[in-house]
C-alpha cells in the first residue's frame, strides 16, 4: 500500500532530491511514529504506516512489524508474509501499512531479521519465542512503552484517535501513593496494595489473578492511586496473586476449585485480619484476562459466599478443549445456565480482535442476561493485549466497586 507520505518520500529520491531522507526522518521524530493518515474511502479507518531505519553499520535482511493479535493471529495461521515491511528503494527507511479501525489500540515491536527470509517467517513455537526474545520497540513513538515480563523488550503502545480514552494508568505528580507489601501467604506470593492516607472503614477489597504482572511489570498501583485520589472507587485493598509458575497457573486457571477454595479460606480471611477488609461478598471484586478472566466467573459461582462481584476481561470462556474427560467447550457458560441465579455482578469485555474468543463471551453475557444478573459488557476494538487490558481494568473497577459502595 503506497499512502501519500509513502509516494511523496519515493519520488522525491527517484527525482534525486538532496536530504529527502534526513528530510523524511526529522518528519517522523517531529510528529512520532507509526505514521496515522486518514482513509480516503472509509472515515472509519486510518492508514497507519509502521517505520524502521536501517542501521548501515549492520543493514536488516527484512525486518517483520509485530501488531499485536493481527500477527499472532496470522502466525497461528502459518502466514507471517502480512507482517514482512519493505524497503523503499534508494532509502533507510523499512515501512508497512495498514488500514486500521479507528479506535484501535495496540502494542506492538519491531524484529529485525538477518539471514535467509525462510528463517524469519517460520512459525514454529521455537522460531517464534525466538522472535518475541528479539523483538523491540520503536524508537520513534513518542508514547510511553508498555513494560514485559519474561526479560523481554518492552512494547510500543498505537493509540489512534477515536480508542478509548484510558485517563487513569499513568503516575501522576501530587497524587499520594499507596504502600505495597510483597509477603507470601501459605506458600503462595501475594503482593498488597494499600490506599494512601485513607482510614480503614473497612475497606473494599480487589483479588487480581496473574497479579505479578499488575504487581512487578504494569504496576497497577498507580492506576488505583489515580482512582482512589479522584474518589472514583471508595477505599480498597488489592490483593495481587502470583502465578507461581506456568504449570501451576494452568492448573489453577483452568477453573482450579482448590485454588478459589484457597482464595476464599485462606486468602481472604488473612486479608481481613491484616488489613481489616470487607468480608461482604458484595464489596469484594475478582478480576482476570484470559484464563483468568473464566476462573474469575468460576470463582463466583463456586463461591459467591466471598465473591459478589467478577470482572473478567477477554475471558477463555471456549475452555475446555473437549475430549472424551469432560463434555464439552464452554463448561462454565452452560454451567451458569443451569443453576439457580446467585446474588452476582459482572463485568466483562472482550477485543474485537479476539477472534477465538467473542462469540464465546456474546454467549456467555446472553446467558448471564437470560438469567437476571447485573452486567456490564463491552467489546474493544483491540486484541489479547495488555495494552487496551490496563484502561479496561480500571473502568470494571469503578463500576463494580462504585455499586458496591452501598452493598
Amino acid at each position: 500500500m503506497d499512502t501519500p507520505i509513502l509516494h511523496a518520500l519515493t519520488e522525491a529520491v527517484a527525482a534525486g532530491r538532496a536530504y529527502t531522507r534526513a528530510e523524511f526522518w526529522a518528519r517522523v521524530e517531529a510528529v512520532g511514529a507509526p505514521l496515522v493518515e486518514p482513509d480516503p474511502s472509509d472515515p472509519g479507518q486510518r492508514l497507519v504506516t509502521f517505520v524502521w531505519r536501517d542501521d548501515p553499520e549492520v543493514p536488516a535482511d527484512d525486518v517483520l512489524a509485530l501488531l499485536h493479535t493481527f500477527t499472532d493471529r496470522d502466525r497461528h495461521a502459518g502466514d507471517l508474509t502480512p507482517h514482512l515491511m519493505r524497503r523503499l528503494p534508494g532509502t533507510d527507511v523499512w515501512a508497512l501499512t495498514h488500514r486500521l479501525p479507528a479506535d484501535l489500540r495496540a502494542s506492538y515491536q519491531f524484529f529485525v531479521g538477518t539471514g535467509p527470509r525462510e528463517q524469519i517467517l517460520r512459525t514454529d513455537r521455537i522460531a517464534w519465542l525466538g522472535v518475541l526474545d528479539g523483538a523491540v520497540p520503536d524508537p520513534y513513538n513518542h508514547a510511553p512503552t508498555l513494560a514485559a515480563r519474561d526479560g523481554r523488550n518492552p512494547s510500543s503502545v498505537l493509540a489512534l484517535p477515536d480508542a478509548p480514552v484510558q485517563p487513569w494508568v499513568r503516575r501522576r505528580p501530587g497524587v499520594p501513593r499507596g504502600s505495597r507489601l510483597d509477603t507470601t501467604v501459605d506458600g503462595r506470593r501475594v503482593s498488597v496494595l494499600v490506599p494512601a492516607g485513607i482510614p480503614r472503614e473497612p475497606y473494599r477489597v480487589a483479588v487480581l489473578l496473574d497479579g505479578e504482572v499488575w504487581g512487578s511489570v504494569l504496576d497497577i498501583g498507580d492506576t488505583l492511586d489515580n482512582l482512589h485520589a479522584e474518589g472514583r472507587i471508595p477505599p480498597t485493598v488489592a490483593l495481587l496473586v502470583d502465578t507461581m509458575g506456568r504449570n501451576r497457573r494452568i492448573a489453577d486457571l483452568t477453573c482450579g476449585e482448590a485454588f478459589v477454595d484457597w482464595l476464599a479460606d485462606v486468602l481472604l480471611p488473612w486479608a481481613g485480619r491484616q488489613y481489616g477488609v470487607d468480608a461482604d461478598p458484595a464489596r469484594t471484586v475478582i478480576v482476570g484476562q484470559s484464563a483468568g478472566g473464566l476462573t474469575a466467573a468460576f470463582a463466583a459461582l463456586r463461591r459467591p459466599d466471598r465473591f459478589g462481584n467478577v470482572l473478567s476481561q477477554s475471558g477463555s470462556f471456549w475452555w475446555p478443549d473437549p475430549d472424551e474427560s469432560n463434555d464439552g467447550p464452554e463448561w462454565l457458560t452452560r454451567r451458569f445456565a443451569a443453576a439457580e441465579r446467585l446474588p452476582i455482578r459482572f463485568h466483562l469485555e472482550v477485543g474485537l480482535l479476539e477472534w477465538m474468543l467473542v462469540a464465546e463471551n456474546r454467549r456467555l453475557r446472553d446467558v448471564l442476561l437470560e438469567r437476571g444478573y447485573p452486567l456490564t459488557y463491552t467489546e474493544f476494538d483491540g486484541g489479547h493485549d495488555y495494552a487496551c487490558w490496563r484502561g479496561g481494568l480500571a473502568v470494571g473497577l469503578v463500576g463494580l466497586l462504585s455499586a458496591s459502595a452501598g452493598g
